[in-house]
This record gives structure tokens, C-alpha cells and sequence, in this order.
């Protein structure tokens, strides 16, 4: 029985039709309507988006543009709160303009007297230390703190926050399930289902400006498929560009159908629970997009993490795990003998990291039954 309604805004790097990050507010829209459920209470999410329509219809959830702040701005005055987050929001490696936008948009609503929820971020890099005074005004006055990582955590405590206002949880992808119309009508789809080979999901995208990431994988893939028939499968999580990613290292490759294996590509994806289905269809995935790996451990799919930022060695460290290599740094021959020690271990690997994956799952819903209850107790 639902006692009463909230409204929350939901801030983040939604709209731009990036799969992770529209998987992270998939799965926080799941997790308050679950936890709202749970406690009677109805929420109601409206989204700040680049392409507020595209996101209306794709959730059926209220949105607008993000960059209009004074849509914004009304929109905050008429809720109950704001969230910020998931994902690499206040982060300056992109752009020096990410950080401020995003404690702007914190700042608006804290000037409006509505509560504030950091919910699950990245922070950091942070390499420009004026930002370290703004986050840490900021965020003294969020009503809850919660970030992804331990190395967010220290982040913000050596910007002054308390560690006891911080709370380390799991990406909220994690908690996120698959197209409800799974089961043995999905299961006819499998992709490992329809051969003998064995599916290894590919996700790459641009970043060393050389390309010695994609060269070196291109090797090991194809020195593995010299060794051993595989399908290759690549899966783009940001478009265009991670499906040029992936065409460099498949042309590179040339035709590997004379040592029987095969290379496919994924370009069927409407929405975040696609992508999740498709690697959950893969027998081991190696990933470069943290997202990648996410939906891999969500599914309880062995993974292998290639490193272009910190955020990939401090997921794989929640599950005692570490990068093959990194951006700078991936020698070949290394990463051929660990696909195919994988490939000979794919039980011993799921029941390894079972126990480990099945608490981070149930931890991605602390943020959104936190903030349910703050809701609940405000009159």
C-alpha cells in the first residue's frame, strides 16, 4: 500500500546513449522502485538529460534537458530531493568543465533547502586541486554520502570529508536484472547456445593515442585463435566510437575462419538490459569499458579487465582480481596464456567469485533504500 509520493531528481551522464552509464540509471530507477515499493512509498523520478525525450521514452520517466538550467532548476524546487550519480561524475580527465557542472547542479538544490544523495560514485581523478575545496563544501552538506570504490572514499576524506559520512557500496549496475522476458525464451537466443565454440565478449574502445592497447590485443586474439576455434564477439558500449574500436582490431585480425573460429559483431542494443542479456550469452569477457565488466560479474560471467584508469583496477579489486595489463602497458603473449588459462577454468572461476558477487549485488541496494528511508521520515 503506497502511503505517499516522492519526487527525486536524478543527475548524471544520462541521454548521451552511453550503454554503461545508461545502465547505472536503469539500475538506480530499479532500485528505488523496489525500495519504494518495499516501504509504501511511490517514487516519482525525473531525469536531467541531454536528449530528454529520447530519455522519457526509453524509461517512462519524466526528464528534462540538462544544460537548461532553468528547467532544472524548477524541476529541483518541485521535488523532494536530488540524486547525483552513478558512475565518473566528478572526475577531471575528460574535461576541467565535468566537475563544475556537477557540483552546480548539487548546489542548486542545496540553495533550494532539498536534500542532497551522492549516490555510488567514482571520484577522481581529481587533478586539478581548486576543485578539492569545492567538492568538499559541497558534499559537507549532502544528507548521504556513498561511492563505489575505497579508493573514492580516501579521495574525499583527503578532501575533508568524515569517513564516517561515506559509504562504500558496489556500482549500482550490479543490482541490475535482465529483460523480463528471459528465461527459456532468451535461452533459445544464447549465443554459446547455437555452437561449440566458445563466445569470448570483446570490449574495447579508443584511448592511448597509438593504439598499442588495440594492436597488442589484436595480436593475442589472434595467436589464440591460431591455438585454439573461438568466437570473438564484439560488443560496443559507446557508439560510434567503440565499434571503430572494435573494426580496428577485427581488420587487424583479418579472417580467422581458416583456424575455425569466428568474429561477430553486437549492434542490436536499444537498451542497457540488451547489453546485459548479450554478455550474459558469453563465456568470458575481456573488457576494457568498466561497464563491460560490471554486467559480466552481474551475470556471474568470468572476466578479464584491460586497464585505462584507475576505476578498472579498483573494480577488479573488489573481487581479489587485477588487470591483465593496462593502456600503456599489455604485452601479448601474457594476455593469449590468460584467455586460454580462462578458457580451461570457467567453473572454477564462477564458483571462486560466487560468494563475492552475490553480496556486491545485494549492497547495490543500500543507496536507494537509504534514500527511500530519509524520504520516509521527512513530513
Amino acid at each position: 500500500m503506497v502511503s505517499s509520493t516522492k519526487t527525486i531528481v536524478i543527475s548524471g551522464y544520462y541521454g548521451f546513449k552511453n550503454s554503461g552509464d545508461e545502465a547505472v540509471l536503469k539500475s538506480i530507477l530499479t532500485a528505488l522502485e523496489e525500495q519504494g515499493k518495499a516501504a509504501g512509498i511511490k517514487i516519482e523520478p525525473v531525469v536531467l538529460s541531454i536528449n530528454p525525450e529520447w530519455t522519457s521514452s526509453m524509461y517512462g520517466v519524466r526528464a528534462v534537458h540538462r544544460m537548461q538550467l532553468g528547467e532544472v532548476r524548477r524541476a529541483i524546487q518541485e521535488s523532494d530531493g536530488l540524486i547525483s550519480g552513478g558512475g565518473s561524475l566528478l572526475q577531471d580527465a575528460t574535461s576541467p568543465k565535468t566537475i563544475p557542472y556537477y557540483l552546480a547542479i548539487i548546489k542548486i538544490a542545496q540553495w533550494l533547502k532539498k536534500p542532497t544523495f551522492i549516490y555510488a560514485q567514482g571520484v577522481g581523478p581529481v587533478n586539478r586541486k581548486i576543485f578539492n575545496p569545492m567538492i568538499r563544501s559541497v558534499f559537507r552538506k549532502c544528507s548521504y554520502i556513498s561511492v563505489r570504490d575505497i579508493q573514492s572514499g580516501e579521495l574525499l576524506q583527503s578532501m575533508g570529508i568524515r569517513s564516517e559520512d561515506i559509504h562504500i557500496v558496489p556500482d549500482p549496475v550490479m543490482g541490475m536484472p535482465l529483460p523480463e522476458q528471459n528465461n527459456e525464451e532468451l535461452a533459445d537466443l544464447s549465443v554459446s547456445g547455437e555452437e561449440e565454440l566458445p563466445v569470448i565478449g570483446i570490449s574495447v574502445r579508443f584511448w592511448d593515442k597509438e593504439r598499442r592497447e588495440l594492436n597488442a590485443i589484436a595480436d593475442a586474439l589472434t595467436d589464440l585463435a591460431r591455438k585454439r576455434p573461438v568466437h570473438l564477439r564484439f560488443l560496443p558500449f559507446y557508439q560510434p566510437e567503440d565499434e571503430q574500436a572494435s573494426q580496428y582490431i577485427a581488420d587487424k585480425m583479418g579472417d580467422i575462419t581458416s583456424y575455425g573460429g569466428k568474429i561477430s559483431f553486437y549492434r542490436e542494443e536499444q537498451e542497457p538490459q540488451d547489453m546485459l542479456l548479450e554478455v550474459s550469452r558469453c563465456d568470458l569477457i575481456l573488457g576494457m569499458r568498466l561497464h563491460s565488466l560490471i554486467y559480466a560479474a552481474n551475470q556471474r560471467v568470468p572476466l578479464i579487465g584491460i586497464s585505462y584508469d584507475p576505476k578498472i583496477d579498483h573494480f577488479l579489486k573488489r573481487l581479489d582480481s587485477a588487470p591483465i595489463g593496462s593502456s600503456q602497458s599489455l604485452v601479448p603473449a601474457d594476455l593469449t596464456r590468460h584467455l586460454i588459462t580462462m578458457l580451461d577454468s570457467l567453473e572454477a572461476w564462477k564458483e571462486e567469485h560466487s560468494a563475492q558477487i552475490t553480496q556486491l549485488k545485494q549492497e547495490s541496494q543500500n543507496p536507494a533504500r537509504h534514500i527511500v528511508e530519509f524520504l520516509g521520515n521527512r513530513r
